[in-house]
Parts: structure tokens; C-alpha cells; sequence
């Protein structure tokens, strides 16, 4: 009986799919079209449009990380927390939360010059999309020549067999972007050096009285924690690294 019911169940579903495809057939997605609009030019169908979009969000968290002063913030903030040695704390939710921002505070002239040259004229119709991909680009450039080291873009042009480059509007896109993450691991790098220093003496001086006094068995990071926590809410810790991480922006 069970049989009887379960095949005549699998017929009826078989039997409304396939009356079904003649009606999907009729009511599925447009094919992309690209017709002429009689000025030379060409318009595409709302479908390649969607599409275009979704592959540019789709590309945004590689241009936030490749094209900004995130990564020195975050990667600064994950060497920071490392030398306090509060392993999660804190959490990573919280330290991404707060370069992001502090990212959006950084890049607010380039983004707010970015949105006055290119993205406000392009849908005013007053500017064409290639207009508005060029406007929209040169103060990214900026941003990124300001941060770059000259050493760093020899290199990848040299790796890219590029000679004719004689100045820095010259640069390649595709190559100043690597040679722009370059800089900015050796600069988040050169940061956390800078900010290990302290709390490793600290480490020192613990672990040598702790020696001195034969507790071998006791832990150098649980006692020195406490005064490495001690130490950067005394010297107000998060103000200086904010502030020292903002103004190593070169802007302008």
C-alpha cells in the first residue's frame, strides 16, 4: 500500500514538472541583449547591468584591503593585542569594527572627492562612465602614490619589464597596487616593532625576578599582564595608537 501511494506520488510530482517547464520556458530571465541606441553607442539590457553590479560588490572587500589604510590598521591592532597577550580580547568582531571606521575616518577625503568628481556627475548624466571611472580614480591614486615608497614601485616595475615610467602619474594602476600593499606590511610591521618594545622589557623584568626569587614553575605572561594592561591605560593607550595610525596617513 505504502509502495502504491509513494509511486503515485512520484507521478503526480513528475506530471506537474513537466507541465510547468512549458510556462518556466516562457517566464525566465531575458537573454542578454545589446542593442544599438542610434547614436553610435550601446545599450545593454538591464540583465548585464545587474550582473555587472554583483561582480563589483562581489570585488569591494579586495579593493577596501588592497586600496586603503586598512590593513596597516588591522594588522597594527593584531600586533597590539599580541603584545598585551590577552589572546581574544580584544575580540576580532571588535578589532575589525574599529578599523573599519577608523579606515572610513582616514579615507573620508578621498572617498568624499570620489563621490563629488565622479559618482554624483555620473548619475547626473553629465559624464560618461569612462569620465567617471578616470575622476574616480586619480584620488585613489594620490592616496596610494602618498603611501608608497619609491623603492617599491621600482621593484614591481622592473618585475613587470616597464622602463618608459618617468613619473608618478605614470605608474600602472596594476602596478602601484601591489607595489601600495608593499608599503603598507613594511609600515603596519615597522608600527608593531615600535609598540613590542615596551611590554617585552616588561616580560624581561618579570621573568627575571620570578628567576631571582625561584618560581620557575610560575608563568612570566600571567604576572606581567596585569602591568602590561596597567601600562597602556596609564599612557592612554588606544588614544596614542589611534592618533599615531591616523596621522601616518599622508593625505594630500
Amino acid at each position: 500500500m505504502l509502495a502504491k501511494k509513494y509511486r503515485l506520488s512520484k507521478f503526480l510530482i513528475t506530471a506537474i514538472a513537466l507541465l510547468a517547464l512549458p510556462a518556466a520556458a516562457q517566464t525566465g530571465l531575458p537573454i542578454v541583449n545589446m542593442v544599438d541606441d542610434g547614436a553610435g553607442g550601446t545599450k545593454y539590457s538591464l540583465t548585464l547591468q545587474l550582473l555587472a553590479l554583483m561582480s563589483v560588490l562581489t570585488l569591494l572587500p579586495s579593493m577596501l584591503l588592497m586600496m586603503t589604510s586598512f590593513v596597516r590598521i588591522i594588522i597594527v591592532f593584531s600586533l597590539l593585542r599580541q603584545a598585551l597577550g590577552t589572546a581574544q580580547t580584544p575580540p576580532n568582531q571588535v578589532l575589525l569594527g574599529l578599523a573599519l571606521f577608523l579606515t572610513l575616518f582616514i579615507m573620508s577625503p578621498v572617498l568624499t572627492a570620489v563621490y563629488d568628481d565622479a559618482i554624483t556627475p555620473y548619475f547626473e548624466e553629465t559624464i560618461s562612465f569612462d569620465t567617471a571611472l578616470v575622476a574616480a580614480e586619480a584620488p585613489i591614486r594620490t592616496f596610494m602614490l602618498n603611501q608608497t615608497r619609491e623603492t617599491d614601485i621600482a621593484m614591481f616595475l622592473e618585475i613587470a619589464g616597464n622602463t618608459d615610467v618617468t613619473e608618478p602619474a605614470d605608474v600602472p594602476f596594476l602596478t602601484l597596487v601591489p607595489a601600495f600593499m608593499t608599503s603598507e606590511l613594511k609600515s603596519a610591521f615597522s608600527i608593531g616593532f615600535l609598540i613590542y618594545i615596551p611590554f617585552v622589557v616588561i616580560d624581561l623584568v618579570v621573568a627575571s625576578v620570578l628567576m631571582s626569587m625561584g618560581m620557575m614553575m610560575l608563568s612570566p605572561m600571567m604576572i606581567s599582564m596585569p602591568f602590561k594592561l596597567m601600562l597602556f591605560v596609564l599612557v592612554d593607550g588606544w588614544t596614542l595608537i589611534m592618533g599615531s595610525l591616523t596621522s601616518s596617513f599622508a593625505i594630500g
